[in-house]
């Protein structure tokens, strides 16, 4: 890289480094309000969705996958808005839980195309076409998105039966067609320029993973 290239490649990553730490901040002070002010639903949300922001910083730190930090701009904004809504944007504004449902689908998506990728490069023997995995990451995010409604419908009886809030729940049929709708858009959204924008991930990821098998092997 020349001198000028690297020169502008340093404010953009700290772009993004900053951008991922000032959402990471905002998740933190949810979860204290949670604390501060006894609200579970804060401090579950936002404390689990803190703890996913920093997985691409564990997979660089533990399989020296040096992950885009861009990536971790998508995964930590996906987290915050999801917390954001659960903390009352979803009631408010009707469109917000779409946005977050698209937004974390195609995050679902971009992870089931990397790993793909990943098993796709390591192995001379395995091809795996292009319409193939077009395919296969709206599988994967349907079958994802109906576990995920799932879920949902078992934290409602569960609240029901107990009355105790859970940071998850339904609102009929309309509500559960409409989150699937919005996840396949993301996905699609995924299969038509993931496969240009991810495949260097995907050859990251499958030499830090492969690297590390073979150094405990």
């Amino acid at each position: 890289m020349s001198v000028r290239g690297a020169f502008r490649a340093r404010p953009s990553l700290r772009t993004q480094r900053r951008l991922t730490r000032g959402m990471q901040l905002l998740l933190a002070a949810i979860v204290v309000y949670g604390v501060v002010f006894g609200q579970p639903k804060a401090i579950t949300n936002g404390g689990i969705g803190l703890f996913v922001t920093f997985v691409p910083a564990l997979l660089e730190r533990n399989y020296d996958i040096p992950l885009d930090p861009w990536l971790g701009v998508w995964i930590t904004t996906a987290v915050l808005l999801h917390t954001v809504g659960s903390a009352g944007f979803y009631a408010r504004v009707p469109w917000w839980d779409h946005l977050t449902h698209a937004l974390s689908a195609s995050l679902i998506a971009g992870a089931g195309y990397t790993t793909l990728r990943a098993i796709d490069l390591h192995s001379d023997e395995i091809r795996i076409p292009s319409r193939f995995a077009f395919v296969f990451i709206f599988v994967v995010v349907l079958a994802f998105g109906v576990v995920w409604e799932l879920f949902e419908f078992a934290l409602d009886i569960v609240a029901d039966e107990t009355g105790i809030s859970m940071p998850l729940a339904q609102f009929g049929l309309d509500d559960t067609v409409a989150d699937l709708t919005y996840n396949s858009i993301g996905a699609l959204v995924v299969a038509l320029f993931g496969q240009a924008h991810l495949t260097g991930v995907a050859e990251r990821v499958r030499e830090g993973l492969y690297g590390a098998l073979d150094e405990r092997s």
